[in-house]
């Protein structure tokens, strides 16, 4: 008698610690964040201090920071290049779909409410430069990593970039998100 009630008070002690150990276990494998979809995020350009593009300063490169807020309640991540397309105040402007640089990407995650950030590279050029060799931004379309929905920035920097958005290797070009 006394080897049954044994048996069963050890049973009893063995369910209760695996009970008490399953939610620990679930718990410890939490699902990694997915990525963020435009939904999820909000975006703009860095404006503050030492973010503006130097636009004044002409045959030298520049940069512009464009930012992505997770605005979710939940983790999410970002890997690779968004897209860009300037649109042109000029009529002879149209749009311009911006190349990758040759940088790699790394995945960035945005906890609630965290920042990042990626450049854009210019070759800024002179207000004397005739208009079908100059592009003149009025809006950026930023589509982030892996989504088809935009966001439509305008542009509050003014000044004009050299024209080459049929070229190979353009001075004005994007890098991926976190650079």
């Amino acid at each position: 008698m006394k080897t049954t009630r044994a048996l069963v008070a050890l049973t009893a002690v063995a369910a209760a610690g695996l009970a008490t150990a399953t939610p620990a276990l679930a718990a410890s494998a939490k699902a990694a964040p997915t990525r963020c979809h435009t939904a999820d995020l909000k975006a703009g350009f860095a404006t503050g201090g030492d973010a503006a593009p130097e636009m004044d300063k002409v045959n030298s490169q520049t940069l512009a920071f464009i930012w992505f807020t997770n605005k979710s309640t939940r983790a999410c991540t970002l890997y690779g290049f968004p897209g860009v397309d300037m649109v042109g105040a000029q009529k002879t402007d149209g749009t311009w779909s911006l190349v990758r640089s040759s940088r790699k990407p790394t995945k960035i995650t945005l906890g609630k409410g965290d920042t990042t950030d990626f450049s854009v590279n210019l070759l800024p050029v002179a207000k004397s430069t005739a208009a079908k060799e100059k592009f003149v931004p009025a809006k950026f379309l930023v589509t982030p990593p892996d989504e088809t929905t935009h966001f439509t920035l305008k542009w509050p920097f003014g000044g004009q970039i050299l024209k080459q958005d049929g070229a190979t290797h353009p001075g004005t070009f994007l890098n991926p998100v976190g650079f």
